[in-house]
């Protein structure tokens, strides 16, 4: 095990958690501080077979301590006056998988995964079963005209009060929720559909907005299903009711939401206690159908919820068995497209075949790898990439023609600060286009600067994760923050109305989820560090419908396309338990 980079809330949570300890106080503070650790990274719980015998080198000690064996370590934290077993109300929770929980997210597992099972075991009724299959042709043709996945989601989200859809991106997530809409829409008749739509940020929720508007047409539909689709999507904190300067919601299970469905796009990305939060608001005879990609990122929060539904489901006669339908047929990427092939490869951990397409120039001329440039070179490497990649939309006319070409291209950093991260290469790319006159980064405000939302603002309708421009008002020349907004339209806001936001030239690979960009720089910092994972690296390639250039060193790359990430949780284990 690493040495243990203890921070002041962990020393803190330890030393007020071990209170009234009198024996191995220093190796009881050490595993609760380990918990705080492990909580701070987005593990639900500590395992203790993971540090049991391992040697952990604590602040102010020179020898480290090794840690005893799993019998041991329980026998000393059961010594504990706060520590309880399940079922119990104590600080710390500790069951009898060995897994070590702070009681508010032993809470918010049990809590989810019995909504979970209960929504899972519990079939909706279809009013008219030879409408609904003259339906289901429709909207995906016969069973067997290979539209199979598609079509057993749509039957699966009808059938079930509980279902999820997982695939990567082209795999036609977004077409089959409108055609699940459809269908419920026509099984309601007569009564009215309740349906609420939501995501996490509201990037991922304008986008769904947007794919719902675009295909809404097309549906072979009567214009007064058509007419009743739902257009309007929320983020999740919204839906639920934020409570100012609270972690609690007006809606909960005292005061559920008035909703018959409720859709989560982007699913990946809600932690433990926020989707807690969502199951336990929602009527009994709600239906809960969340939409994501199980192969992204986990949510920044503690959990990998959609994962753990994901593998859970994939257990023989696990109480969530039937209710998962993985999309893999991939409608953006044609066959022997660079990006799917890479993206693939990522996947599967196969590092020596991801280095291999990334150096092909011949079935992927558009995908190269470099080694990564010193800070002194690091200027001359992003040039032409910055340059070709944002000039068109500097030189813009119009803010509209300047929002739609931004979205060509981003810089995607694995960090957020340094010279490898998201600020730094900011910096840089604000330097390279000021030294070629495509702005002038004078004032925090200036002509051209991109910027992204990072917290709502439901004054202003912004919300975390948009993306705007700074440019002058054609009318009076004032500098405005502009927008497009779900239905293509363009808003303006001064820019000191903004809530809380940064400049949007380089973004985290997690603040890019639910994003989508013609072509893509990705940059990994030049040692190995464990938060590059297979799954971030997924994240940022799939961001990309063209074309990715990865400025990484060969090792660095190899070595996180090999290493999981690891959500320490009980949740699937219950799931599959049921």
């Amino acid at each position: 095990m690493p040495d243990f980079l203890e921070r002041p809330i962990d020393r803190q949570s330890a030393s007020f958690l071990t209170r009234g300890a009198t024996d191995d106080t220093r190796l009881l503070r050490t595993t609760i501080s380990l918990l705080s650790q492990a909580a701070g990274q987005g593990h639900v719980c500590l395992d203790l077979e993971d540090i049991a015998g391992q040697p952990v080198r604590t602040p102010g000690r020179d020898e480290p301590l090794r840690l005893p064996d799993t019998a041991r370590l329980i026998t000393t934290l059961r010594s504990l006056p706060t520590l309880g077993r399940p079922g119990e109300h104590r600080p710390l929770i500790l069951d009898d998988a060995g897994r070590l929980y702070l009681y508010r997210y032993f809470r918010y597992e049990a809590l989810l995964a019995e909504a979970i099972c209960t929504r899972a075991k519990s079939d909706t009724d279809i009013p008219d079963e030879a409408a609904f299959a003259e339906s289901l042709d429709r909207y995906f043709g016969p069973e067997e005209s290979g539209e199979d996945r598609q079509r057993q989601a749509a039957l699966t989200a009808l059938r079930k009060s509980f279902s999820v859809i997982s695939g990567g991106p082209g795999t036609g997530k977004t077409t089959t929720v409108v055609r699940i809409l459809a269908l419920l829409l026509e099984q309601s008749v007569g009564a009215r559909m309740r349906i609420a739509l939501a995501a996490p940020t509201g990037k991922a929720a304008a986008r769904l907005a947007s794919s719902i508007a675009s295909l809404r047409e097309s549906l072979p539909c009567t214009e007064e299903t058509r007419h009743a689709l739902p257009g309007q999507v929320t983020t999740i904190h919204r839906l639920l009711g934020t409570i100012p300067g609270s972690t609690t919601f007006r809606h909960n299970a005292l005061n559920p939401l008035p909703c018959d469905t409720v859709i989560i796009d982007e699913a990946s990305m809600v932690d433990l206690p926020l989707m807690t939060a969502l199951v336990t608001a929602l009527p009994p005879q709600a239906r809960l159908i969340l939409i994501g990609d199980r192969d992204q990122l986990a949510s920044v929060e503690a959990g990998a919820i959609l994962g753990d539904i994901c593998r859970a489901a994939e257990t023989p006669g696990s109480a969530i068995e039937g209710c998962v339908t993985i999309l893999y047929r991939n409608y953006r990427f044609g066959d022997g497209s660079g990006i799917a092939a890479l993206s693939q490869a990522i996947n599967t951990g196969n590092d020596r075949e991801a280095l291999r397409l990334l150096s092909d120039s011949v079935s992927s001329s558009t995908i190269v790898i470099e080694p990564t440039p010193t800070r002194e070179t690091i200027k001359k490497r992003l040039a032409t990439k910055v340059l070709e990649g944002f000039r068109p939309c500097l030189e813009a006319e119009t803010p509209e023609v300047a929002l739609q070409l931004f979205d060509r291209f981003r810089i995607l950093t694995a960090l957020r600060e340094g010279p490898w991260g998201a600020t730094g290469m900011n910096h840089a790319a604000e330097t390279l286009l000021h030294e070629a006159g495509l702005l002038t980064a004078h004032t925090p405000f200036y002509r051209g600067r991109p910027i992204l939302i990072t917290e709502n603002d439901y004054i202003h309708k912004l919300f975390n994760g948009d993306t705007g421009i700074i440019l002058p008002d054609s009318e009076t020349g004032n500098l405005r923050a502009f927008f497009a907004t779900p239905d293509g339209a363009i808003r303006a806001i001064p820019p000191e109305f903004l809530p809380a936001h940064e400049t949007a030239f380089a973004m985290t690979i997690h603040k890019s989820q639910g994003s989508e960009f013609d072509q893509v720089l990705m940059v990994l910092p030049p040692e190995d560090t464990l938060l590059l994972t297979r799954e971030l690296i997924y994240t940022g390639i799939t961001r990309v419908r063209q074309a990715v250039t990865v400025l990484s060193d060969a090792q660095v790359f190899s070595a996180a396309v090999k290493r999981r990430t690891e959500r320490r949780s009980g949740l699937r284990e219950r799931l599959a338990n049921g």
